[in-house]
């Protein structure tokens, strides 16, 4: 049976108008258009819903027993379409973001205060976790998306940068690496170093970089949280390349950064799966993070400049 949503509605139009005329006025339609319309729904029934004659047009039996029951059906129709697009305009419903315990403490509660701002009736859930997991949420399905390091390129996942993160030195205040306004990757070479594990974005790409300088830096100890490794270098165990939005140092711990040169940066980026629509929720708050870019930038720089300065 081939029968509109459009032939449902003229013919409801027609019927409580009792005018083919005035339901086209209701309905933007010309009177031709509006006899097609019915027209086409006798036929694909094989009823005859509608008595025509010159002066008046009236509902048949068959038309009397149909009305009510489309009336009803047409009316939840429009209900429920009426709830998606409030879904869709209003950001309502759940939306599960991964993110490193990093970036989840610089960078994801201004996000979540935007949110909150923007979409009142949108619950966003953080699950906070290291890079290997957040990746693997995202490719499951078990989070909408990421905010993570850069990962490897994959044709499974869609990544947008949201801001530059920077490497940094970190070492303690007697260092003879703290003497000068920075550090050369070259003035490196032979330092133990306090790195973060593998399962951090950051490490890779760190490996990248002193193997590019071409450094022979034994790995005195590795750790999963910046917190430790800091606590680490500041026993003089080694000294650290560490990201800016792993700061601020903790207080009184007598350690210093310092820029690395040439300079060296992270991508922070959103993740999502390819070829995967987001939910209404998600789009809008995959949306309202990109629109963030400039002031998260900025916020990463405070971050840094605060580390800098002491407070």
């Amino acid at each position: 049976m081939n029968v509109s949503l459009r032939q449902l509605r003229v013919f409801r139009a027609v019927a409580e108008q009792a005018s083919f005329s005035r339901a086209g006025d209701q309905l933007g339609l010309t009177q031709p258009a509006v006899s097609r319309a019915v027209r086409e729904l006798e036929q694909a029934l094989e009823l005859r819903l509608l008595d025509r004659t010159t002066r008046e047009v009236v509902l048949t039996d068959a038309g009397q027993r149909l009305l009510p029951k489309l009336a009803r059906a047409l009316d939840e129709l429009d209900e429920v379409l009426l709830a998606a697009r409030k879904e869709g305009g209003q950001a309502m419903g759940s939306v599960h973001v991964a993110s490193s315990p990093t970036l989840s403490a610089s960078l994801m509660p201004a996000i979540i205060a935007a949110c909150r701002q923007r979409y009142p009736l949108l619950r966003l859930h953080l699950q906070d976790q290291v890079q290997r997991l957040n990746v693997a949420a995202v490719r499951g399905g078990e989070a909408d998306f990421g905010l993570v390091v850069e990962p490897e390129p994959g044709d499974d996942l869609w990544q947008e940068e949201v801001l530059v993160d920077d490497f940094w030195l970190v070492c303690r205040g007697d260092h003879p690496l703290a003497a000068g306004a920075w550090v050369s990757w070259r003035q490196l070479d032979g330092e133990p170093l306090v790195l973060l594990d593998d399962s951090s974005g950051s490490r890779p790409l760190i490996d990248q970089l002193l193997l590019r300088h071409g450094l022979d830096c034994p790995v005195a100890q590795q750790l999963g949280h910046s917190h430790s490794v800091f606590r680490m270098a500041a026993a003089g165990i080694g000294v650290s390349i560490t990201p800016g939005l792993a700061m601020p140092l903790p207080a009184g711990c007598g350690l210093v950064a310092r820029p690395l040169l040439p300079r060296a940066s992270r991508r922070i980026v959103l993740i999502r799966r390819c070829n995967r629509t987001l939910s209404p929720a998600a789009e809008s708050l995959w949306r309202l993070v990109l629109e963030m870019r400039q002031p998260l930038q900025r916020l990463a720089e405070e971050i840094m400049e605060r580390a800098l300065s002491g407070n």
